[in-house]
């Protein structure tokens, strides 16, 4: 099983990641730094959110695990 510290920093490195394309993205989209790291910070924030919910879903699910 995975540990909870572990898919905390998987979820932010993740994120981190994440957050610099989506700056990008926006500024692109909207022509706006200031709305596009906007959009990029609360993208961020629900994807580190639900990925670790996510994660700690499947660290307790057996299944397809070997050993």
């Amino acid at each position: 099983m995975e540990t909870r510290r572990r898919s905390v920093v998987k979820a932010i490195i993740w994120n981190a990641m994440g957050l610099a394309v989506m700056t990008v993205v926006g500024l692109i989209a909207t022509g706006s730094a200031a709305i596009g790291s906007a959009l990029a910070v609360v993208n961020t924030a629900v994807g580190l959110t639900l990925y670790v919910i996510y994660e700690r879903i499947w660290a307790g699910i057996s299944w397809g695990r070997h050993g």
